[in-house]
């Protein structure tokens, strides 16, 4: 690896459901206090999916923030690299972007433009079920310690970030300006206001229940005969 490579630095996750933003929290506050060279890009993913195929084509190396069940303690964080980095993403998922992050490395794969260096940065979410909500406090203690793995490993590869002499303001986010966690999370309605287990136009009236065991529910769903309802 070389100092002129192209590095992409990419948060993944869905700020709407507490620590599963952790990826962009993490790319967004790297952001604000590190100045990066001309080849290194730092990105907010969200969920955007096989939509990030293109830009993950264009890394030699790839470092990923994101929430990660690795079955370990919650704010647990656990760096993961190059061939094992598809695995941990799908083994326990913890929502749909992940199954589509796959999606984009076997994409960049197949089309024979997949980085040469991979490291997933990920921290053991504490809590998912809160609907608007932030990061609790263990998964927001890690920001500062993910992202310096994140100068651990561009060091290593003989690129230098410099520290800003001031954060940039919340404006200046590579994030949603409408999604910056100031704003976010000081101007969340109380829970009168707004329901925390999901959207109340989906959930409203009780009539709506999860299913205990998805997987089995939809096995006997393609068991049945073609044309049968129940």
């Amino acid at each position: 690896m070389t100092a002129t490579q192209n590095v992409l630095i990419l948060g993944i996750g869905n700020l709407l459901w507490a620590d599963e933003g952790f990826g962009v929290r993490a790319v967004e506050e790297m952001h604000r206090r590190w100045e990066t060279p001309e080849n290194v890009t730092l990105m907010d993913g969200g969920t955007q999916g096989i939509y990030l195929v293109q830009h993950v084509r264009e890394a030699d190396v790839l470092i990923v923030f994101d929430a990660v069940d690795y079955g370990l303690a919650p704010g647990t964080l656990k760096r993961v690299e190059d061939g094992e980095v598809p695995q941990f993403l799908g083994v326990k998922k913890i929502s749909l972007h992940q199954t589509g992050f796959q999606e984009v490395l076997a994409m960049a794969e197949m089309m024979g433009d997949a980085p040469a260096r991979l490291l997933l940065i990920g921290v053991q979410p504490e809590e998912l079920d809160d609907y608007g909500g932030g990061l609790r406090d263990s998964v927001r203690a890690q920001i500062g310690p993910a992202i310096d793995m994140a100068l651990a490993e561009l060091a290593r590869l003989g690129i230098r970030a410099r520290r800003r002499p001031r954060p940039l303001p919340p404006e200046s986010t590579i994030a949603c300006p409408i999604m910056t966690a100031a704003r976010y999370e000081g101007e969340r309605p109380s829970e009168q206001a707004a329901f925390r287990g999901g959207d109340m136009r989906v959930l409203a009236g009780g009539g709506f229940a999860p299913p205990e065991d998805p997987e089995a529910e939809l096995e006997a769903l393609l068991a049945r005969p073609h044309g049968r309802a129940g």
